[in-house]
């Protein structure tokens, strides 16, 4: 078994070639992070006039990337009725509707781009659970359909006849789908490149000077570099004065069967959650594993604990095993990573407060990917002086997240 070592760490075609120093000390844009955040940013912002840098401390797409389990949905952590009581009918149903635009996005660059990287469209089952049951689904379905999002409910009798599962109810919906982050972010990064996006690394940025004139990034060795923006899509790792009182980084488990498991027909079309806290999820990869994880805890330090990843992975296996009414093979590969959430499931995307030029993209959750996405589309908005009209719903100190 590979312990603590995602799944992606193993596959092909996520390695991409970077240089080790700057060709030079200004750009117009530099986006910290080559994850598939940064990749995404690269992508949005690199259109043949503007001189683009992407940094990373590390090796390109071997941060937070990979350890998602890449389970690409358009719904967010926090339901659609629920979040309206927080946040407001009016913003909840926008949120929603772009999450399920930015699958759609995602879905187009992928192919655009030809990156081979195990994409696939995929329906997500929804299941009740302990937080959320099936009195709360039927509302959920409903507020959906309002927002003029398609759901359907399963009651429990056709979900025990055409999934098995015993569960009181569960939402069945489209607009998701699933992928190998690594191959993806590696993909997009490349295209970037071919484009004319300079990537760098590793080069790690220790510090940074905002004026109304541009930004000057610190880096370790010494360096300073300069550009009219700064966009930072490092995942949980930022600097001090990005740091939010909005956010905070939890930890997570997860762990993956070998190739070839058995298990239901169903999940190669479908990607599972459930309504509970903490709570499961899990699909099926293209070679026939089970991807599982959950058991999130509120902890920033939870996740580096030898002792928690070998019972966190127990509990995982037997409550898939409970969920699907079978037995599991010993996974192959267990790892766990932090990750940041807010109050609200929203990220935080947008211009930091107190630091003219500089963008940053925080809090992405259980939807990492599809927000990852919704913050390219929106920072090079702003970049590009346009705006974005659903800006307002993650942006910083907004107090919705």
């Amino acid at each position: 078994m590979h312990e603590s070592r995602p799944l992606w760490a193993d596959t092909p075609r996520i390695g991409i070639r970077a240089a080790h120093t700057p060709s030079k000390s200004e750009y117009d844009v530099i986006v910290v992070g080559a994850g598939i955040s940064g990749a995404l940013a690269a992508h949005a912002l690199t259109d043949g006039r503007r001189s683009v840098l992407v940094v990373d401390r590390r090796t390109p797409v071997r941060g937070s990337t990979l350890a998602s389990t890449a389970m690409i949905q358009h719904e967010i952590d926090i339901p659609l009725h629920k979040l309206a009581g927080m946040i407001g009918v009016e913003k909840a149903n926008r949120a929603w509707r772009r999450s399920a635009r930015a699958v759609e996005q995602l879905t187009r660059i992928v192919t655009d781009l030809g990156i081979s990287c195990a994409f696939e469209r995929k329906k997500t089952l929804f299941l009740a659970g302990d937080e959320y049951g099936s009195r709360a689904l039927r509302s959920e379905v409903e507020a959906r359909h309002v927002a003029g999002i398609e759901a359907d409910f399963v009651d429990a009798a056709a979900l025990g006849q055409q999934f098995g599962l015993d569960r009181t109810g569960a939402i069945l919906s489209d607009i998701s789908a699933s992928a190998n982050p690594a191959q993806m972010a590696a993909g997009i990064l490349r295209a970037a490149v071919a484009r004319g996006a300079e990537l760098v690394s590793p080069l790690e940025i220790t510090d940074l000077r905002a004026t109304g004139d541009g930004v000057f990034l610190a880096a370790a060795e010494g360096k300073i570099l300069s550009a009219g923006h700064i966009v930072f899509c490092s995942g949980y790792e930022f600097l001090k004065s990005l740091a939010q009182e909005d956010h905070s980084v939890v930890s997570t488990w997860a762990l993956a069967t070998p190739p070839g498991t058995d298990a239901p027909g169903w999940l190669k079309d479908c990607i599972v959650w459930e309504g509970a806290d903490p709570y499961l999820y899990l699909r099926s990869s293209r070679d026939g594993r089970l991807i599982v994880g959950g058991e999130d805890e509120e902890s920033e330090t939870a996740y580096a604990s030898p002792q928690k990843l070998a019972s966190k992975a127990k509990v995982i296996r037997r409550k898939a095993e409970a969920m699907l009414g079978t037995a599991l093979p010993d996974p192959e590969f267990v790892w766990a990573a932090p990750f940041g959430t807010t109050r609200t499931g929203l990220p935080l995307i947008g211009a930091v407060p107190g630091l003219d030029r500089v963008f940053a993209v925080m809090g992405f959750g259980g939807n990492g990917i599809t927000f990852s996405q919704i913050a390219a589309e929106i920072v090079s908005s702003a970049i590009s002086g346009h705006g974005d009209t659903d800006a307002d719903l993650f942006a910083f100190g907004n107090g919705a997240s």
